[in-house]
């Protein structure tokens, strides 16, 4: 029921989300003349030192943009000039000479941050020192090493071009817009897909060790990867919309994008097109999906008919998780590059990969704990003790050092190479989105290392819920971060859209999950490690409710 409901709410909200949408480029240019409006108000109170009415304080807006318009009529040439002289320098170490006459097309297509738009709408507003940080990030973009709409004319004709700029913004603050609640419906769904597919190469892999200690937990996890069914198929469809143009959260995929001379030809991603192209992009997609699943469905049916106690079974459960484990290694770094760095198709990150599997495998982790927990209160675990509730805050532990040490080595290796076709993928984050993406750092790190390094907090329920808690939000953060600058920019934000997509899959896995649980024994019965997990005890633990004596 819970399930039910959670679906409904979320499904109501992301509809909602939809609607509330822009639906033509001049209800965007309202929405960015409030928000403009808003800004200059906040601007004129905090630095005039008085307070005033409503009507009083547009009025003042109006003088300031009157009057400021005037003063920056005198330096706006010198401007000009400015921004013609850096582009003749940076355009000498383009690697792209054959295209530079494309240039400002190019940024039309493939430039998604928000605040170099807004610089663009804003230039007869920004002192030359203001100008020059700007163009410094359009060139850490990657996009282009010129500015993207400079003007070599002065006066009134710089004035002519500067409103071009303010519909250019406009245009593409208006598509950022759109993008949004498809950036909301994809975050979650990654999320919940990359959990559910973690937790299932989780427990190959445990099958491959053949390990003893976890086969009381083998029938949560087999549940928790049921959800894949079903994610798998919310996926499919959103690949066939994103094919047919319904979003644009890809950019490569414009039209023009690999067609030399056309105005939205990009000769980056066009010297990638080798693998960016849309016919290998669907395939590979159907492709992780369809081994992602099939497995999934053998080893499920298989380890469901191990119950009576077949050894050819159990044998050949481990040939097929050593199957999907390996296939698992391949898919899962192309499904990265594929689905979340194809956001930013001029970025590259031969770490990426291994980035992701991190954030998806403590959170995978941090859920079959939380699910356990719940199993075992309920009653439906009889077999599972505090020293396998130990075992998973360990993992969880040891997982968030290691995705610490992942994003550290990546950012910092970056940072010091300070090379622009890297940089900007940071440079983007730290201009729109450093709050959350410092903020995700003690979500994902501090929090759990004070929570879990103690042996013995390992054991209690409500301090792993917490903990559990504070990674999952942190690593929701992560993939936040990961997918909106490329698709929405500056028009970010977690609203109606980004709680409903949430609950929606947040109710998803629930159903999945419960209902999978229920038509199966809880207990792999036909196990031969069986015996070795229902002993399974640390005499370093205590076990509250249990007689340790008689493990010991």
């Amino acid at each position: 029921m819970l399930a039910i409901i959670l679906m409904a709410v979320g499904l109501l909200g992301t509809v909602i989300s939809f609607m509330n949408t822009p639906g033509s480029l001049e209800e965007a240019k309202e929405i960015l003349a409030a928000q403009e409006a808003s800004h200059h108000g906040g601007h004129g109170a905090s630095h005039g030192g008085d307070t005033h009415h409503a009507d009083a304080g547009h009025k003042t807006e109006e003088e300031h943009s009157t009057e400021h318009k005037e003063e920056s009529k005198d330096t706006h040439t010198a401007t000009e000039h400015k921004e013609e002289t850096h582009s003749t320098e940076t355009v000498k170490d383009s690697v792209h000479h054959e295209t530079e006459v494309k240039k400002d097309s190019i940024v039309d297509t493939v430039n998604h941050s928000d605040s170099t738009h807004v610089a663009h709408a804003e230039g007869t507003h920004e002192t030359p020192d203001h100008t020059e940080d700007t163009r410094l990030t359009d060139s850490l973009n990657g996009h282009v090493t010129e500015k993207a709409h400079a003007n070599p004319t002065h006066g009134e004709g710089a004035h002519t071009d500067a409103g071009h700029h303010g519909d250019h913004h406009a245009e593409h603050a208006f598509h950022q817009m759109q993008n949004r609640p498809w950036s909301a419906v994809y975050v979650s769904l990654l999320f919940f897909l990359g959990i559910t597919l973690l937790v299932f190469a989780f427990y190959a892999a445990q099958r491959v060790a053949q390990a003893g200690w976890s086969v009381a937990l083998f029938r949560v996890m087999e549940a928790i990867t049921a959800n894949i069914h079903y994610v798998s198929v919310a996926m499919l469809l959103f690949i066939i919309l994103t094919v047919m143009h319904y979003n644009h959260l890809f950019p490569w995929m414009a039209e023009g994008t690999f067609e030399l001379g056309h105005e939205n030809y990009d000769p980056i991603v066009d010297g990638k097109k080798w693998f960016m192209n849309v016919p290998g992009w669907v395939m590979r997609s159907i492709f992780y999906l369809l081994v992602w699943n099939g497995f999934r469905f053998i080893i499920r049916k298989k380890s469901i008919e191990q119950d009576n106690g077949d050894l050819k079974l159990h044998k050949n459960l481990y040939n097929l998780s050593v199957g999907f484990v390996v296939l698992f290694m391949i898919t899962e770094s192309m499904m990265s590059w594929d689905w979340i760095m194809g956001i930013d198709p001029h970025w590259f990150s031969t770490l990426f990969g291994w980035y992701v599997l991190a954030t998806f495998l403590v959170s995978a982790l941090t859920v079959i704990c939380l699910v356990t927990l719940y199993l075992r209160a309920k009653g439906h675990l009889p077999m599972v003790n505090d020293s396998h509730i130990h075992d998973l805050a360990k993992f969880m532990f040891g997982f968030s050092v290691f995705w610490t040490y992942l994003w550290f080595a990546q950012f910092m290796l970056i940072w010091y190479a300070d090379m622009p076709e890297e940089t900007v993928y940071y440079a983007l984050r730290f201009k729109e989105y450093i709050v959350p993406f410092i903020g995700m750092l003690a979500l994902n790190f501090i929090f759990p290392i004070l929570l879990l390094i103690n042996s013995d907090f390992k054991t209690v329920p409500w301090i792993l819920v917490i903990g559990g808690l504070f990674i999952l939000v942190g690593h929701y953060v992560d993939l936040f971060v990961m997918i909106m600058p490329g698709t929405v920019g500056g028009q970010w934000g977690f609203g109606i859209g980004e709680i409903s997509a949430f609950l929606f899959f947040l109710g998803l896995f629930i159903f999945a999950t419960f209902t999978a649980f229920s038509k199966a024994n809880p207990v792999a019965k036909g196990n031969p490690f069986l015996h070795e997990s229902e002993t399974h005890h640390y005499y370093i633990i205590e076990h509250r409710g249990e007689d340790n004596n008689a493990h010991h």
